[in-house]
C-alpha cells in the first residue's frame, strides 16, 4: 500500500463549489460484491465499483483464493463465483492493506473454511481491535489467534465446525454484525444478531438481492447456514461518504451550487443528510430511484448559513464515518455544535475525535474532545498545517476546510486518500476547489 507521508496537499482559500460530478463507488458495497460474488455460483457482473486501494485489498485476497475476478476496468469487475465451499487455501498471508472491513468481514468468512489463513495489514490496521469480532467468532467455534493487544495478525485455524449464536451487539457496528453474518452461512442452525442502533444494511440487501435469505427488523438480523447464493448484477452506486465533503464543502460556501449524481441514499448511510439539514444545509434530493436493490438519488446542494446543534444520538450510528466533514461544518457554524455517542470514532483509521480537534485548533477553531464526541464552538477557521495522521477522510474534509479559511491550508500524510477516493484532488479542483498535491 501507499507510503502515508509521502502526498501533501495544499488548499488555498475561497472559492465555491458548482457544476455536476459523480463521487466513485461505494466502498462498502464494492467490498460486499466482491465477497459475495466470490462464493456465490456463477458469475457475478460489477458496474461502479470503488477502484480504491481498499477495495482493491478485498478483490486481491480472493484472487489470491482461487477466484478469478476480472477488471476493475472503468468500475467493472467480472467474478466468477466458487460457491460457499469452493475457496483455496492461499500461498500466504491475505494483506489488506488499511481496509477495517476487509478485516473484519473477512474473519467471519474465513471462519467457515475447511483452510487456515492469516490476514494482516499495514501499520494502521495492525493497531485496530480485532476482539469485538474474534470473541463471537469463538463462541461460534472459531480458533482465531490474535496480537497480545487482540489486534492483528489474525490466524484463523480451518476446519472448525461453526455453530449459530443470538448475539446482542454491545456496540452498534454494521461491520460487526456483517461478520457474523457472513460465518453464519457456514454456521449449523440460525444466526442472529441485535444491533441496539440501526448500522448500515448492505450485506443483508445484498444477500437477499443473491437469493439468500435473511430474516431481519425491529435491529434483529437472522441467517440460516447451509443456502446458496446465485450469482448477479450489481450497480454500485456512488458512495454518500464521498459525497459527504462535497456536501459540506458546498454548505459552508456563500454562492456554492453542487448537483452530486447517483449517491446512494440507503435509510442506514443518510444521517450526513439529516445533521446538515438540522443544521440549515439546502440539500434537496432528486430523482429517488432503487438500483439493485440499493436506493439511490441525485443531491443538489446550495451555499447557507450554517447553525450550531446538539447532534441527535440516533443519528451517530448513521454518520459514523462522516464526522470528519461534519465537524469541520460545525467550525463554520454559528454557534456551539456537540456530539456524544461516538467513542467508535477514536478506533478508526486514526483517533478521529483527537486527531480533528488537534487540526481544528491548529486552524484557530475552539474544539474540545471529549472521550466520546467533541464540542466546537463555530465560527470560521484561519489558515494553517495540519496532519491527517494517515486518515483519509480527515484529509479530505480540511481540504473542504479551505473553502472558508482564512488563509491557505496544508495538509500533510494525505496518500490514503486513494483507499477510498482515487482522483480526489483532480475531481475537487474541476468542482472549484484550489488544492494540489506534492
Amino acid at each position: 500500500m501507499s507510503d502515508s507521508s509521502s502526498v501533501t496537499f495544499h488548499v488555498q482559500p475561497g472559492g465555491v463549489l458548482s457544476g455536476q460530478l459523480r463521487v466513485p463507488g461505494d466502498k462498502s458495497i464494492s467490498h460486499r460484491a466482491i465477497m459475495l460474488g466470490a462464493i456465490a455460483e456463477g458469475c457475478t457482473e460489477i458496474s461502479g465499483f470503488l477502484e480504491g486501494e481498499d477495495s482493491l485489498a478485498t478483490l486481491k485476497a480472493f484472487q489470491a483464493m482461487g477466484v478469478e475476478i476480472t477488471g476493475p476496468t472503468q468500475g467493472r469487475v467480472r467474478v466468477q463465483g466458487v460457491g460457499l465451499h469452493g475457496l483455496k487455501a492461499p500461498a500466504g498471508p491475505l494483506d489488506l492493506g488499511n481496509s477495517g472491513t476487509s478485516m473484519r468481514l473477512l474473519a467471519g468468512l474465513l471462519a467457515g473454511q475447511a483452510f487456515a489463513s492469516e490476514l494482516i495489514g499495514d501499520g494502521s490496521l495492525m493497531r485496530r481491535p480485532m476482539r469485538r469480532v474474534t470473541e463471537p467468532l469463538a463462541r461460534m467455534g472459531a480458533a482465531i489467534a490474535t496480537g497480545e493487544a487482540g489486534t492483528a495478525p489474525l490466524r484463523i485455524s480451518g476446519g472448525r465446525p461453526l455453530r449459530a449464536i443470538d448475539y446482542a451487539l454491545p456496540v452498534a457496528s454494521a461491520q460487526v454484525k456483517s461478520c457474523l453474518l457472513l460465518a453464519g452461512l457456514y454456521a449449523e442452525g440460525r444466526t442472529c444478531v441485535q444491533e441496539p442502533a440501526p448500522t448500515r444494511d448492505h450485506t443483508e440487501r445484498m444477500l437477499r438481492g443473491m437469493g439468500y435469505a435473511v430474516d431481519s427488523g425491529d435491529g434483529r438480523a437472522c441467517v440460516s447456514g447451509g443456502g446458496r447464493l446465485q450469482g448477479s448484477v450489481i450497480d454500485v452506486p456512488a458512495d454518500i461518504s464521498s459525497a459527504a465533503f462535497f456536501l459540506v464543502g458546498a454548505s459552508i460556501s456563500v454562492g456554492s451550487d453542487l448537483l452530486l449524481r447517483h449517491v446512494g441514499i440507503n435509510p442506514t448511510r443518510t444521517g450526513v443528510l439529516e445533521i446538515l439539514r438540522l443544521m440549515g444545509a439546502d440539500i434537496e434530493v432528486r430523482d429517488r430511484r432503487e438500483v439493485g436493490g440499493e436506493p439511490v438519488a441525485d443531491l443538489r446542494v446550495r451555499g447557507a448559513p450554517l447553525q450550531g446543534i446538539d447532534i441527535p444520538p440516533e443519528q451517530v450510528p448513521l454518520a459514523i464515518d462522516e464526522f470528519p466533514a461534519l465537524f469541520v461544518a460545525a467550525a463554520c457554524a454559528e454557534g456551539r455544535t456537540r456530539l456524544t455517542g461516538a467513542a467508535e470514532l477514536r478506533v478508526k483509521e486514526s483517533d478521529r475525535i483527537q486527531v480533528m480537534a488537534d487540526g481544528l485548533r491548529a486552524l484557530g477553531v475552539d474544539a474540545r474532545p471529549t472521550a466520546d464526541g467533541m464540542v466546537i464552538q463555530g465560527g470560521g477557521l484561519n489558515g494553517g498545517r495540519v496532519d491527517s495522521q494517515g486518515d483519509h477522510r480527515i484529509a479530505m474534509a480540511f481540504a473542504m476546510a479551505a473553502l472558508r479559511a482564512a488563509g491557505p491550508i496544508t495538509i500533510a500524510d494525505c496518500a490514503n486518500v486513494a483507499t477510498s477516493f482515487p482522483g480526489f484532488v483532480e475531481l475537487a479542483a474541476t468542482a472549484g476547489l484550489a488544492i494540489d498535491a506534492s
